[in-house]
């Protein structure tokens, strides 16, 4: 690829989908700055007219996936309305339709050691994700009776957490971790045995 040096017209982009790239084959802390600037075909130092250092590049492409992780649960929210049961189970699957459409994106979200709170531009991304799933538990909630409703941070705290569980260890496809069941129906399930424990589904018969 020829160099474009200091002049590429969208080069901060540019070297965002470099680092995806690399972080998808290399891991977050697989690659360099120079290799970024390789495969953007930009110098090395014109990175640096952008980003600080690779932790700043990671942070970009995390605050532009939680951004893009926010629209796909909301809108698998709202395509479920008005059954708040329904549109709460959506946004499991979006979960992990997200990680297998975007795994660069969610490496640098979830397992880059990179805090949501790097910078206020990233706390802000993270916070709108956080918020579109606890604001779809809180609806859910309201058939719960208000002495026996958690939190719906905690409520959708437990949900991202069992959808994180399936994603690492179903998803990947990670040495000695094949499951007969698809994540899509281990994640299904989790969802609805969690739910029938707090009452919103009916046991099975």
């Amino acid at each position: 690829m020829p160099k474009r040096g200091y002049h590429h017209g969208n080069l901060r982009q540019a070297l965002v989908e470099a680092a995806l790239r690399l972080i998808e084959t290399k891991g977050p802390t697989g690659f360099t700055l120079s290799e970024a600037a390789k495969q953007a075909g930009v110098t090395p130092a014109a990175v640096y007219r952008h980003f600080e250092g690779r932790e700043d590049l990671i942070a970009e492409a995390a605050r532009q996936g939680f951004l893009m992780f926010a629209d796909l649960m909301q809108h698998a929210y709202d395509k479920y309305q008005p059954s708040a049961l329904a549109a709460f189970e959506a946004t499991g699957r979006a979960y992990l339709a997200f990680a297998r459409k975007h795994p660069g994106h969610y490496i640098a979200m979830f397992e880059s050691g990179i805090s949501a709170n790097r910078t206020p531009e990233l706390a802000d991304a993270a916070a709108r994700a956080r918020g579109v799933l606890e604001r779809a538990a809180a609806e859910l909630s309201k058939h719960i009776p208000a002495n026996k409703r958690p939190p719906a941070s905690m409520f959708s705290a437990h949900i991202m957490a069992m959808s994180h569980g399936v994603v690492e260890l179903y998803a990947r496809n990670a040495p000695g971790t094949a499951s007969p069941y698809a994540p899509e129906d281990l994640l299904e399930s989790g969802i609805g045995v969690y739910l029938r424990g707090l009452g919103l589904i009916a046991p099975d018969s």
